[in-house]
């Protein structure tokens, strides 16, 4: 059902993928993005579990919006394996007026679609989402 705000449907697959995240962990993460002319929100990326939160942040477009999954696996101060999923939307300073206010028009309906994220992060440079703040917010 497309939304009545921004009019973007969400594909099945983002949802599927998410649950993989999620539930079975076979991802680490995945980067969404909004396909303008069919007027839906699509998988454009999907990490490897063996790959890195560095290797997540450089999948983000410099000029484009995206929404973003991101695992983050850390240990606590009583030393407790523990992991959080962090939902991030990028929207860069650089990004068009227009993808920018799609991006945020879209961005509480989608997020409702991905039942489970933990941490919602908003960024507009790369020093907004970096592993410090990451470590920070997982807490």
């Amino acid at each position: 059902m497309a939304n009545a705000v921004s009019g973007m449907a969400v594909h099945d697959d983002c949802k599927l993928r998410f649950l993989e995240l999620k539930a079975k962990r076979t991802h680490r993460f995945v980067v969404f993005k909004i396909e303008e002319k069919q007027k839906q929100v699509v998988v454009e990326k999907v990490g490897e579990p063996a790959e890195t939160y560095e290797d997540f942040a450089a999948s983000l477009p410099e000029n484009e919006c995206r929404y973003g999954v991101y695992d983050f696996d850390f240990v606590t101060a009583e030393n407790c394996q523990k992991s959080r999923i962090f939902f991030i939307a990028w929207s860069p300073d650089t990004a068009r007026i227009r993808s920018k206010m799609i991006y945020a028009s879209s961005k509480e309906r989608f997020k409702r679609e991905l039942d489970g994220i933990q941490v919602e992060l908003q960024a507009t440079d790369p020093t907004e989402m970096g592993l410090d703040v990451i470590k920070g917010r997982a807490n």
